[in-house]
């Protein structure tokens, strides 16, 4: 099958092109800097240079493909117009290019953010996303994009299926790369520069069964769907304990209530610095529990246990850190407070903390 992959270079896009040229399709990847190709070392595609904001390039991109991944987005928060271009616009823009170049089949990469937080129980593909928004620049902008997408489907004719992944966490398919946004949480705890977590829980997923639900949703998936594509629902402080004992590093790190957020927005209404942006405190400190039961039953899904997930990507970043890859990195705010942290824990005055852990029953310290 002629199949072109957007978003290729990324993370996610990587594995999908990976698992679609293992499968034997003719992999077209469309990309736009060629020095980011290294992502796909060892995987043979096709090339086609364009902006995915680009309609008559990316119409011309499609000529002859039989499928369309379009995993494409922008995981930030800043700038501001980049982030709404290519996750609001950018998936309306591959649907109508898709339809004007006569692909008959769209998957578009979503997230689980988009689709609204959990209630008291996990959140489903039923959820409903907030009225007034959730007002945050990534799930927001990815909500927008999934529905103009839908809608272009329904207007112009095209099959379009929408897969939400999880946080997702793993090993790039360039093992030398080691700069994948989703998984410096582990990284950065593992040489010491994690100083705390928010106490919230989030959705983990390998980035291989990720891709293996694309794949899936493109043969199995329902025209006008979407399918959460998770696996292990895990607070933060429980992740980093679990990277602890598996990888034998003991870090002490602060466990943040999720009240933090509200203290954020207004240490930066005043125009006080701090280690973590009120938009990113307020991202991690929702509660994203997802099941992925329908994709599961509709597309056959499967999610490997967790322990194995963290396992590889444990080793490698140990790998990364034993040949240097991080030598010449700066340090930072985050950093600072997490060397505080650890001479606090050598001198005995995280002895206070662990005891109020005990007294009050609310978890202050995590990983050490």
């Amino acid at each position: 099958m002629k199949v072109c992959v957007t978003g290729a270079t990324g993370f996610v896009g990587a594995h999908v092109v990976r698992a679609l040229a293992e499968r034997g399709d003719d992999v077209r990847v469309i990309y736009r800097k060629p020095n980011r190709l290294q992502a796909l070392t060892g995987i043979r595609f096709r090339r086609a240079k364009c902006d995915v904001l680009d309609f008559r390039a990316l119409k011309r991109a499609l000529r002859d493909a039989e499928l369309l991944f379009h995993v494409a987005g922008y995981v930030a928060s800043s700038p501001m117009e980049r982030v709404w271009q290519l996750n609001a616009r950018g998936p309306e823009i591959a649907v109508e290019a898709a339809a004007a170049a006569g692909v008959p089949r769209v998957v578009v990469t979503s997230t689980i953010s988009a689709i609204g937080v959990a209630n008291g129980t996990p959140a489903d593909e039923e959820t409903s996303y907030p009225q007034d928004w959730l007002g945050l620049a990534y799930p927001d902008s990815k909500h927008v994009g999934e529905t103009a997408a839908l809608e272009a489907a329904a207007r112009l004719g095209v099959d379009v299926v929408v897969v939400n992944p999880a946080y997702v966490l793993g090993v790039p398919v360039n093992r030398s790369a080691p700069g994948e946004t989703s998984t410096r949480t582990i990284g950065n705890y593992l040489r010491g520069r994690l100083p705390g977590v928010l106490d919230a829980p989030m959705n983990f997923v390998d980035v291989e069964d990720v891709a293996a639900g694309h794949l899936l949703a493109a043969s199995r998936g329902r025209p006008g769907e979407r399918y959460i594509l998770g696996g292990e629902n895990l607070p933060w402080p429980g992740l980093i304990d679990r990277v602890a004992e598996l990888s034998g590093v003991r870090c002490p790190i602060m466990v943040l209530p999720t009240s933090i957020r509200r203290l954020a927005r207004i240490r930066e209404a005043i125009g006080l610095p701090g280690a973590l942006s009120a938009e990113a405190s307020k991202l991690m400190g929702q509660d994203w529990r997802f099941s992925s039961r329908k994709a599961q039953e509709e597309l056959g899904y499967e999610s490997r246990p967790l322990d194995e997930t963290l396992q590889a990507t444990i080793e490698w970043y140990l790998e990364l850190i034993e040949a240097g890859a991080f030598a010449d990195s700066r340090g930072s705010g985050l950093s600072r407070w997490a060397d505080s942290m650890r001479i606090a824990s050598r001198f005995g005055l995280l002895t206070p903390v662990r005891i109020g852990q005990r007294v009050t029953g609310r978890r202050m310290l995590a990983g050490g």
